[in-house]
């Protein structure tokens, strides 16, 4: 990621910040709608749930200078993940999801450039917790 889009991600999660819980909720909702047999999996209120997506969102912000670090933590999400039953196919979807809610949330602040940079982060995020799950997979076929 280029200096300028780290700026323009924690810039807009400022924004977001102040209106977490209902961009949570925005995005859940929205996840659910393109693929209501997700629904199983959550199994938690979504209070809690949102403020575990708002968590890891800060945690993601906070590290973009050095997103190597988040790693193992992303990998470990992965699999935690795969286990709920999330497959590779449902990444697309939280993307789609979550930009989606990002868009109502910022309303005009969500240019085009802005769109770019979450795409970009999200797009690192999805293929660290992918990492950690191939890594499983790839550890028990040997």
């Amino acid at each position: 990621m280029t200096q300028c889009e780290k700026q323009l991600v924690r810039a807009s999660f400022q924004e977001i910040r102040e209106v977490a819980v209902p961009v949570a909720r925005l995005f859940y909702g929205r996840l659910l709608d393109l693929e209501p047999s997700l629904r199983p999996m959550f199994r938690e209120d979504f209070q809690k749930q949102s403020a575990k997506l708002m968590d890891m969102l800060a945690t993601v912000v906070d590290n973009l200078e050095d997103p190597e670090k988040l790693n193992p933590v992303l990998r470990e999400m992965g699999l935690r993940h795969a286990g709920y039953g999330v497959l590779p196919r449902h990444y697309a979807l939280v993307e789609k999801a979550l930009l989606w809610a990002l868009a109502h949330a910022l309303e005009s602040g969500f240019h085009a450039e802005v769109r770019e940079a979450w795409q970009g982060v999200i797009a690192r995020v999805s293929g660290a917790m992918l990492a950690g799950v191939a890594h499983r997979d790839m550890v028990q076929e040997r």
